[in-house]
């Protein structure tokens, strides 16, 4: 029943006030000191590793996730974990490698990097591109994808949903970013513990239907009858190959996906730049702890919600039914809906949870670049702390505004959250991956080789995304790069793989970006390299330790579910 009861109301209530309250008590405490840009941009030395490591997480997971990622679920299985389990090896990647160059370098923005590394050129043209990208893509695929989810569940009008969201969201965002770290620790509280609840009776569910009892039999019961679902590499001949192909997920195109999105992402690394070395590698070390625990929460309701649509159980034949076919996105909502009351109100509160600080870390974010690397740098270079105060918050709310009106004219939900995400970015992700990882650790790159990395990678996304319908493809189907997929008009071409389209990308943008910096360096052009040493990358004994048992549980689920 898509309604909530009064005492879902009050369980919603109760997270509401604490979070609110907490929120306010935290900017109280902030107000007693002078706020500055880089407090309210950044929490500068404000944060401690655990706010860190949960705002990560918060600003990561959320509808695309809930949603969208249980629906793969139901579609493919646990194959789509692939996504958090590899992140978190990413994760360790960026606290040991990309962290310290930032914050040697007193980094705090990602268009500030490219000022600093290349010029202002490929700076301003980045910051425009992300500012695009993160209101017209992620801020209103998350906005709309929410209330969605908490329309299907709760019977509030969609475009209510949104204004509610949204108007969340500018209040804890408003208090900057010291309250959305602070505030995002009971967001991924009640995300966790809503979260599992949904798990606990996707599995009692499937126990009992089956004459059982139990999470840890209902999750055996599932290993039986969807034995399908529990296999992380795909073959060749798996419907879902062109999705994950098969071993480029481990040694492919999803070290870009990942890298790029963890460590080249303002939206994600802004929660560590604020931080020391040491504060900054322990909360991300303990997001990819966190990042573990995230399949159990997003992608084992999915698969649950699969066998129980194919064993017939309640309404399931016809809940998860849009518009005459399945819909694997409504997997989720369907599930939550036969949640008793109270658990209802707490999964409800666990999504909005998800939603909200994912919006709220977004505009966070649009507010840093538009201010930071923008507004002061072109539009008033003369602005005081107080003044770009003002204007990160204005730009909180006209960012906010702009989601809300253009959201509903994507056709988002036609498209699938997460598809829409990954599409839309991964277009961009291998040029400004391979931007950033010569900008690093290679002093030669130069500002052209950016620039062609910048246009000529995505010049090279679209090439090769409409590649098959010029040329016949075939030849690379015995190496696993193409498969025949039947188009919407009938016809049958060879397209290549999302992800192994991203790694040939890569790939060229990175020779080419080498053969322009030596041309350019044996001319004498002088490059901007970034101050490195080698011990920036030396850990304690205590990450070590931990990085050690991160890789040591992936490694170990791969091989049980290989």
């Amino acid at each position: 029943m898509k309604t909530l009861g009064a005492l879902d109301y009050a369980v919603f209530l109760i997270y509401f006030l604490i979070v609110a309250f907490y929120g306010w008590w935290v900017y109280r405490q902030k107000k007693a000191h002078k706020e500055n840009s880089k407090d309210f941009f950044l929490a500068k030395d404000s944060l401690t590793w655990w706010a860190i490591g949960a705002s990560l997480i918060a600003s990561n997971i959320s509808a695309e996730q809930f949603i969208g990622m249980s629906g793969s679920g139901f579609k493919m299985g646990l194959a789509i974990a692939t996504y958090e389990w590899m992140a978190a090896v990413t994760l360790i990647i960026v606290a040991v490698f990309f962290i310290p160059v930032y914050l040697k370098n007193k980094i705090y923005t990602m268009p500030q990097f490219l000022n600093q590394r290349y010029n202002g050129t490929v700076a301003m043209i980045m910051a425009i591109f992300w500012l695009l990208l993160y209101v017209v893509v992620n801020l209103t695929s998350i906005l709309y994808l929410g209330a969605l989810a908490i329309h299907s569940i709760s019977g509030i009008n969609l475009t209510g949903c949104m204004y509610l969201l949204a108007i969340f969201s500018i209040i804890i965002t408003l208090g900057g970013m010291k309250v959305i770290g602070y505030t995002d620790v009971i967001q991924v509280f009640f995300l966790i513990l809503g979260g599992l609840a949904t798990t606990y009776l996707a599995l009692e569910l499937v126990a009992t239907h089956f004459g059982s009892s139990g999470v840890m039999q209902g999750f055996s019961l599932l290993k039986v009858h969807a034995e399908e679902h529990f296999h992380m590499i795909f073959k060749k001949d798996n419907e879902n190959y062109l999705d994950l192909p098969g071993l480029t997920v481990l040694i492919g195109g999803m070290w870009i996906v990942n890298l790029n999105y963890w460590g080249c992402n303002q939206y994600i690394t802004q929660r560590a730049l604020g931080a020391d070395l040491k504060t900054a590698r322990n909360g991300i070390l303990f997001a990819s702890f966190l990042k573990l625990l995230m399949p159990v929460i997003v992608v084992l309701p999915g698969i649950a919600a699969f066998v129980l649509y194919k064993e017939g159980y309640g309404d399931f034949k016809t809940d998860m039914l849009q518009g005459g076919e399945v819909s694997p996105d409504s997997a989720y909502p369907v599930l939550l809906n036969l949640l008793p009351a109270g658990l209802k109100g707490l999964s409800f509160a666990a999504l909005t949870a998800a939603v909200v600080a994912s919006l709220a870390g977004k505009a966070n974010s649009i507010a840093t670049i538009f201010t930071l690397d923008i507004y002061k740098k072109v539009i008033n270079k003369t602005a005081n702390e107080d003044k770009q105060v003002v204007i990160g918050r204005i730009t909180v709310i006209l960012a906010m505004l702009i989601a809300i009106i253009i959201s509903p004219l994507l056709g988002i939900d036609k498209k699938g959250g997460f598809q829409f995400i990954q599409e839309y970015t991964g277009f961009f992700s291998p040029g400004i991956f391979a931007m950033f990882i010569l900008g690093f650790f290679w002093k030669k790159t130069t500002s052209n080789a950016a620039l062609f990395a910048t246009v000529g990678g995505f010049a090279l996304s679209v090439i090769f995304k409409f590649l098959p319908h010029v040329m016949n493809l075939e030849f690379l189907s015995s190496t696993g790069f193409s498969k025949l997929v039947q188009q919407r008009d009938g016809s049958m071409l060879y397209e290549i793989p999302f992800l192994d389209r991203m790694g040939f990308v890569f790939i060229i943008c990175l020779v080419v970006m080498y053969a322009i910096s030596i041309i350019e360096t044996r001319r004498g052009v002088v490059t901007n390299g970034l101050e490195i040493e080698k011990e920036m990358f030396t850990t304690n004994r205590a990450f070590a330790v931990g990085a050690l048992i991160v890789c040591g549980l992936i490694v170990a689920l791969y091989t049980i579910y290989w």
